[in-house]
């Protein structure tokens, strides 16, 4: 499923010429935002074994903090590019050219927006005056996108002038931040052929917040009113104008294409789905012990959390999580919280010895760490220095009293081994550390936590990991890394030491989360609106089997997508351990359809398809 227009027979077009340059435009080019960053990235090292180096560069802002850590200056610029940035620094611009410092090492020019804010004026008159696109003052971001467009216009101006007159180029531009150059290309009738690629219409994700029959409702959609009642009009005619004016227009999945079609007013070309840089290991059972070391971990703070109220077998219980952007709906919090409180009444119905702890993983504003979470996790850590201590006194005199024994073997007493003060030191650290309260759900200290709507459900429906609960949550406001004093571990060990995710999105454009669950050899949820879960739907007629299982959410029927969800998760807790790991394995096997060596092979289809129109 490689087209919108899947129902039309595509022409086939000849491969592209070895002397074109390709030139991929993204606002998250060296700037980590969000989850375009990763498809850029994790990309880069297929694209250049294709393209070579020589041949494939990328264009984004400059901002000097997050340059300060991705980007490397050039020393070398004798080619074609590096000349251009030469020109464009003699003529005032503020142009940086260099290397990303991610896998493969590409080639990036960067703008430096703020160095035309004396212009905006003048360029905010042309966009309208040309292309209708009407952006206000007073808007930092909008204020940042007109300025780069202007930039990477004039640079390929430059380019096509001067420096690559006998080449052909391909220029393909990431979501409207980086499109609005497109339509001062086609005015300028430049020899740059374009696409455009939209992950997500703002204006849908809008609708889709607001109205669970989005999809439904799509045909009916004013798309100027909606974009007047959002007040993001601006943004909306920039993805317009993007779309109607790149040569081939593209999306991310069959389920963004029905959006474009109705909001923006025209069909992807072409679907670009999106994969991952899979790494894999050259022993299979490696999936297995990484799971097992990064699972202690977890376990560590899960006896630290929980551990002081009450506590439960870690041998018998399962991790699952859910992470993304704080989008109740549209990320499905709201159906994963209502499947959670069914299946802890389910698990408490059956009797089962199993507990699972639940993760949500968002980004909420908070004030700090909440004090409580942090001190259980500090006295914890002192009762096992303490124990460390015991082990090492214990050791040694265990070994001095057993060789020192005058030939009649005699098991000592260990209790007598053990200084006093040892154990009254183990005494009262364990002491200060119990309570009789019940374990925080949240582990931040939120800015309004009386208005979350993940707390509310919570607190409504008494899941508030109780003794008697199976089910337990932690929330945690923040997105994981090393950094982070509670887990001290970045977002993908984390996922790697889980056993499920969870991510039944009412609207996804795709979904990298369950993509990154499956390349960590990790079984999920998805669903059917998401563009990764359709596309499992199509591509992988047994994808249960794989561990990619898959909740259909197609008729708005809330509670019914509950109980198919909570069935799931119950079905899963059901598993043995060795299903369990078999099933990890399955995962691995799977997450390599989606390596870009194999899915890379949409956007080449699409760059032949700009240069031969």
């Amino acid at each position: 499923m490689t087209s919108a227009k899947s129902n039309k027979k595509e022409k086939k077009t000849a491969p592209v010429a070895p002397e074109t340059k390709l030139f991929e435009i993204a606002w998250e080019v060296c700037n980590q935002v969000g989850g375009i960053y990763t498809v850029i990235r994790s990309k880069v090292p297929s694209v250049i074994e294709k393209w070579g180096v020589d041949n494939y560069f990328l264009v984004g802002p400059y901002f000097e903090e997050q340059a300060a850590a991705h980007f490397e200056p050039a020393t070398d610029y004798s080619n074609p590019i590096g000349l251009a940035v030469l020109e464009m620094q003699s003529r005032g611009f503020d142009v940086y050219y260099g290397k990303w410092i991610v896998s493969g090492r590409p080639n990036v020019v960067l703008f430096n927006p703020y160095s035309v804010y004396d212009k905006l004026g003048e360029i905010k008159y042309f966009l309208y005056q040309d292309f209708g696109i009407s952006i206000p003052g007073g808007d930092d971001l909008l204020d940042k996108v007109a300025a780069l467009g202007f930039q990477v216009t004039e640079f390929f101006k430059y380019l096509c002038e001067s420096a690559l007159d006998e080449c052909k180029v391909v220029a393909h531009f990431h979501e409207w931040m980086a499109g609005l150059p497109i339509p001062g290309i086609r005015k300028a009738n430049l020899n740059v052929k374009t696409i455009f690629t939209t992950h997500a219409t703002l204006l849908g994700r809008y609708l889709a917040m607001n109205d669970h029959e989005f999809y439904n409702h799509l045909p009916f959609y004013d798309w100027e009113k909606e974009a007047d009642n959002f007040n993001v009009r601006p943004i909306a005619e920039i993805e317009r104008a993007s779309a109607h004016g790149a040569h081939v227009f593209t999306t991310v999945s069959e389920v963004t294409a029905k959006e474009c079609t109705h909001l923006l007013g025209r069909t992807p070309d072409k679907i670009l789905p999106n994969g991952l840089n899979i790494q894999r290991f050259e022993a299979s059972h490696e999936v297995q012990n990484q799971h097992m070391r990064i699972k202690e971990q977890i376990n560590e703070f899960v006896r630290g959390h929980f551990f002081q109220s009450y506590s439960f077998d870690l041998d018998k219980t399962l991790y699952f999580f859910t992470s993304g952007r704080y989008e109740y709906h549209n990320k499905g919090y709201d159906l994963t919280l209502e499947a959670l409180a069914r299946l802890n009444w389910k698990m408490q119905q059956s009797g089962t010895d199993m507990t699972v702890v639940s993760f949500f993983v968002t980004k909420r504003p908070f004030y700090t760490y909440n004090p409580d979470v942090l001190q259980s996790k500090a006295q914890v850590e002192d009762v096992h220095r303490v124990v460390d201590e015991i082990k090492e006194q214990l050791g040694e005199r265990l070994y001095t009293a057993i060789t020192s024994s005058n030939g009649v073997y005699e098991f000592p007493v260990l209790e007598s081994l053990v200084d006093d003060y040892l154990k009254l030191k183990l005494r009262r650290n364990v002491q200060s550390w119990k309570t009789n309260n019940l374990p925080k759900i949240v582990t931040h200290s939120l800015v309004d936590d009386a208005k979350d709507e993940i707390l509310n459900f919570l607190r409504t429906s008494n899941l508030v990991n109780n003794r008697s609960d199976k089910v337990k949550v932690v929330y945690h406001p923040d997105f994981i890394a090393t950094t982070n004093p509670l887990f001290k571990m970045d977002y993908g060990q984390f996922v790697r030491g889980c056993h499920l995710g969870i991510f039944p999105s009412q609207y996804e454009p795709w979904g990298y989360t369950p993509l990154e669950c499956l390349a960590s050899g990790l079984p999920s949820v998805t669903s059917n609106l998401s563009g990764f879960g359709d596309y499992v739907e199509n591509n992988f007629p047994k994808h249960r089997d794989s561990g990619m299982f898959i909740i259909d959410r197609t008729d708005g029927n809330f509670h019914r997508a509950a109980e198919d969800l909570s069935n799931i998760l119950f079905d899963f807790v059901q598993l043995t351990r060795r299903d369990r790991i078999a099933l990890r394995y399955c995962c691995e096997e799977a997450s390599m359809h989606f390596d870009w060596s194999n899915l890379g092979k949409h956007y080449d289809e699409a760059y032949e398809m700009a240069v031969h129109r």
